[in-house]
């Protein structure tokens, strides 16, 4: 438990141009003003999933278990909320660096408390939506950037983070190619 996998370096900005062969989400179809609503339906999902018996074991040795998912998807939810509060504050900001898999290690995510991810990981997830929520209207073309020239406006940034909870709750629930719109 608590070993490094395989970092996923993948540059997974392609989903907000095609359909996510593995999860089924598809950016064409989910407006950004849709965003809010599903991760809170997201997270709504999780709970069941942190509280099951086998949470801690890793399907394989190449695959987080769902507590490490759950604990990741957290981390998105908060670490997605700060780039969304820089790209409304600042003027094409770029967004500080994350290492995922750094991170994973050195929070020990697969020794955490699966009921307080539980917890924080709903808590995070209501905090983004809300901030989802409140955008105006004016902003949703405001941009922010990654360290490696990735681009977003706040709608492609909404649809591109969606995916990413999307497409672990699919993992971790061994769903494949399910339909997803908004």
């Amino acid at each position: 438990m608590g070993m490094a996998i395989t970092p996923d370096i993948k540059d997974w900005t392609w989903v907000l141009e095609r359909r996510c062969p593995e999860c089924g989400y598809d950016a064409a179809d989910v407006p950004a003003t849709s965003v809010a609503a599903l991760i809170r339906g997201n997270a709504d999902a999780w709970p069941a999933v942190l509280a099951r018996p086998d949470v801690r074991v890793r399907p394989d040795e190449q695959t987080w278990s769902a507590l490490e998912y759950g604990a990741h998807v957290r981390d998105v939810f908060r670490i997605n909320g700060s780039r969304l509060a820089l790209m409304l504050d600042q003027d094409n900001p770029v967004y500080p660096n994350w290492d995922q898999d750094a991170t994973a290690l050195a929070e020990r995510y697969a020794e955490q408390d699966p009921q307080r991810v539980s917890d924080e990981l709903v808590d995070a997830a209501a905090a983004l939506a809300a901030d989802f929520d409140a955008i105006p209207d004016s902003a949703w073309d405001r941009r922010g950037r990654r360290s490696d020239g990735a681009s977003f406006t706040v709608d492609t940034f909404a649809r591109y983070v969606i995916h990413d909870v999307i497409h672990h709750l699919a993992d971790v629930r061994g769903e494949r190619a399910a339909a997803v719109s908004g």
